[in-house]
């Protein structure tokens, strides 16, 4: 499973997800790409989805027909320390997660 973190989702996070090939849109050169291509180029490279916390990638650029699914992260903020107590939660949608797929992972 090829995930990819949006620019908004710190590297770090790419640890709490042991098991995964994830990579951060900085190291595959694509920091300041726009949600629309960025959406584009994950496809192209064949990434799986797209870990975020922005909600309006999901808003602005439908996804439903496209072969990633979103998952969406919607803690208080974007720093590593909010965003790992739902990394257990990222690991177990992975199993069922299907493209054109929007999830919203948040706090219990």
């Amino acid at each position: 499973m090829r995930l990819l973190l949006d620019e908004c989702v710190p590297r770090g996070f790419a640890r709490e997800l042991a098991g995964l090939d994830v990579r951060h849109v900085t190291e595959v050169g694509w920091k300041g790409v726009k949600n629309g291509r960025l959406l584009g180029l994950a496809c192209e490279a064949g990434f799986h989805g797209i870990v975020t916390v922005d909600a309006n990638i999901a808003r602005q650029h439908p996804i439903h027909a496209g072969p990633l699914f979103l998952i969406v992260l919607r803690t208080r903020s974007s720093r590593l320390a909010d965003l790992r107590p739902l990394s257990t939660e990222v690991l177990k949608l992975i199993g069922f997660a299907q493209p054109g797929q929007v999830y919203l992972i948040e706090p219990r």
